[in-house]
């Protein structure tokens, strides 16, 4: 193997009974992203060169999220602890450094991995611990030092009162040559209450037998375990702020952070604001001098430069180009194509739709499974008719600076030719060739004296 490339084995066998939920553990979303594939993309992005999945409760869940990634699932039939686990990825088949991480810590990232390559590679060999120091250790194992070499890990319901001041605790991850770790594994006794095998058993076998085991203290978010909802909305929290101040430090402006959410797969130009109430996900691409308004919701969104999206707007799978206008409440949904300097105003929906450069909808409009050309101005009330009595989906063509009027039904399939006029109130069921003015409306009949006088009330 490549002395610059390593292996990684993500424990994620366990359900989580903390958790209080059907769904395993490592499958609940961490800022928009399961924590098990958040993970495993970390130590992918750190230059991992394999990374094994060990699978238990949910296996065939765990499985259909993980494995699309790269990473490859292997199964504990057993939960006999962390040892065990690490036995079940296989490492006999593995060569070169191997990093063992806890696949229910979704807060450590890429260049935390790098460190703790960097400091095994650099070190005596042996193992190379990770620990972190924390304000409030709580159940964490202590990290127990003389004359500042490591001597012993404490787990915390045996550790004495003046042990469990130590402030410095055991993070659960591990890097070492996968030759050791297959010679220490099989040495790893069940000989405790639980009668499980614990991986933390592995420090206390290579001190004893004179093996090197050097420490990496790492920021506390290292250490940040999921093992409850409010542990995960927690974690879910950070991750927010974090990406939210990596977006500002690029010239982002969030009015409020706090109230401002955006997953890691997002990218924000420079000088594009962000107000509070804003949820952006996915594969979003805004470009710069966007403006996005409170209480949108945008997935798998791409705007272009200097695009406007007004309060209360519900976007996804959509494209908005440069100078459009969105909203307020308007929805967008998948494959629909907003044009340049478009306008698209509150209470319109669109599926499945190109919008031409300049066209407008102001108000109260759906459009689905159409195209409309460019400068096209579309009446409050307009619906295409696009879904048919035989339950299939026909589309209606609309040409350029075509004025509709309000209150028009479009029956689908059909077409509408460039500068034509629709008046208002029609149901067009015919093509309308260009330039010509179509009317599709009951005859207007007035009765005069039709409201008879209403006789005087005596009193």
């Amino acid at each position: 193997m490549n002395k610059d490339s390593f292996s990684v084995i993500i424990l994620a066998a366990g359900r989580g009974v903390r958790m209080k939920s059907s769904l395993p553990k490592v499958l609940h979303p961490v800022a928009g992203s399961p924590m098990i594939l958040r993970i495993s993309d970390q130590a992918k992005a750190a230059g991992a060169s394999e990374v094994r999945v060990v699978v238990g409760y949910g296996e065939n869940l765990v499985r259909a999220v993980v494995e699309p990634s790269g990473a490859t699932c292997f199964k504990q039939l057993e939960q006999k602890g962390t040892a065990d686990a690490v036995l079940a990825a296989q490492p006999g088949t593995l060569e070169g450094p191997v990093l063992i991480l806890n696949g229910d810590h979704p807060l450590i990232e890429a260049a935390d991995i790098k460190r703790v390559f960097e400091d095994f590679k650099n070190g005596q060999g042996g193992i190379t611990l990770v620990t972190a120091e924390l304000k409030h250790p709580g159940s964490y194992g202590r990290i127990v030092r003389s004359n500042g070499e490591l001597k012993a890990i404490v787990e915390a319901k045996d550790a004495s009162a003046d042990t469990l001041k130590i402030r410095e605790v055991n993070t659960g991850i591990y890097m070492l040559d996968a030759e050791l770790l297959n010679k220490l594994l099989p040495q790893i006794s069940n000989a405790n209450a639980q009668k499980e095998f614990y991986l933390t058993d592995i420090i206390s076998l290579s001190i004893d037998n004179g093996i090197p085991v050097s420490t990496v203290t790492l920021k506390p978010h290292v250490a940040a375990g999921v093992n409850s909802q409010e542990e995960l909305a927690m974690a879910t929290k950070k991750l927010f702020r974090r990406k939210a101040k990596a977006l500002m430090a690029d010239g982002v402006l969030m009015l409020d952070p706090s109230t401002t959410y955006v997953e890691d797969r997002v990218q924000i130009g420079a000088s594009s604001v962000l107000y509070p109430g804003v949820y952006i996900r996915g594969g979003t691409k805004l470009g710069s001098f966007c403006v996005v308004e409170p209480g949108s919701f945008l997935n798998n969104v791409i705007c272009e430069d200097s695009v406007q999206i007004k309060a209360g707007c519900y976007l996804e799978d959509c494209v908005i180009k440069t100078k459009a206008v969105i909203g307020p409440y308007a929805r967008l949904r998948p494959e629909t194509e907003i044009g340049k300097e478009a306008r698209v105003g509150n209470f319109v929906e669109m599926k499945k739709v190109k919008f031409g450069d300049g066209a407008k909808a102001g108000h109260l409009t759906y459009l689905g499974d159409a195209e409309i050309g460019d400068g096209t101005n579309i009446g409050c009330g307009t619906i295409t008719c696009n879904y048919a009595a035989d339950k299939k989906k026909y589309k209606t063509k609309i040409g350029k600076n075509v004025f509709v009027g309000s209150d028009t039904q479009f029956v689908a399939p059909i077409s509408v030719g460039d500068d034509a006029v629709i008046g208002s109130g029609s149901t067009i069921t015919k093509d309308v060739p260009a330039k010509a003015l179509a009317v599709a409306r009951g005859k207007q009949f007035v009765k005069e004296n039709y409201v008879p006088k209403t006789p005087k009330q005596e009193g």
